[in-house]
């Protein structure tokens, strides 16, 4: 069988997945922590549902999607397998819904309205797992929350009873030593365990970075093309 264009051959697949994850261990241990308590979350943005189903049968559990769209379509049509779908893209409350309905955790609740429309869409009682997303950069036009923010904004979401705060995200800057970045990333989720004790999930850290991250504390890394190869072009 010939693989597609712009597709990865599972021995291929599965080589860069154990690459990624000796060097995810080799940083846990250099932090002195325990690579058990960190989750790796493989980003498929652009890529089939084949590969995820390729994913899966390597053992991956958590799969990120940055688009609603994306998410939609690969979380309906793979639901037979044991996933855990992680919306990380940038939240639209007139998609919240369809947001709700496919993921298992939303990393991107950067504002009060979004959190607002993610619960007004709960359909049953089941509880959303979500982590407040932190802006550590400058420009007040990227995604998240300004750090002085956040824990208002975490305080908004625990009055939200089919939402359930697990953490904070973060992008580091692309003009900054993700260390540093990072490390107010840590201050931040520390000032959000005052109001949530039980906060403790910190999302951070992807294929360039994730080192830095978990250094400073990350429990969940966004790794992409490291681990899926390159996106396929868009037609």
């Amino acid at each position: 069988m010939t693989t597609p264009v712009g597709a990865s051959a599972p021995s291929d697949l599965a080589a860069r997945l154990s690459a990624i994850d000796e060097k995810i261990a080799d940083a846990a241990r250099a932090a002195g922590r325990s690579p058990e308590g960190i989750t790796r979350i493989v980003v498929t943005k652009f890529h089939p549902a084949s590969l995820v189903r390729d994913l899966h049968a390597l053992g991956v559990h958590a799969v990120g999607e940055n688009r609603q769209q994306e998410l939609t379509a690969k979380a309906g049509e793979l639901s037979g397998l044991d996933l855990e779908w992680h919306f990380i893209g940038q939240g639209q409350t007139n998609k919240a819904a369809a947001i709700r309905r496919s993921a298992d955790v939303v990393h991107s609740v950067d504002r009060d309205r979004f959190a607002d429309a993610l619960h007004r869409a709960a359909e049953t009682d089941e509880v959303l797992d979500v982590l407040v997303q932190v802006n550590l950069t400058e420009d007040e036009g990227r995604g998240g929350v300004a750090p002085a923010s956040a824990v208002a904004l975490a305080e908004h979401v625990l009055g939200l009873s089919s939402l359930r705060l697990r953490g904070v995200m973060a992008v580091a800057p692309l003009d900054e030593d993700p260390a540093s970045a990072f490390a107010r990333l840590h201050h931040v989720a520390a000032d959000v365990r005052t109001v949530a004790p039980d906060a403790t999930w910190i999302s951070a850290g992807m294929t360039g970075d994730f080192a830095e991250a978990i250094a400073a504390g990350a429990t969940h890394l966004r790794i992409g093309s490291a681990i899926t190869g390159p996106r396929p072009a868009r037609g």
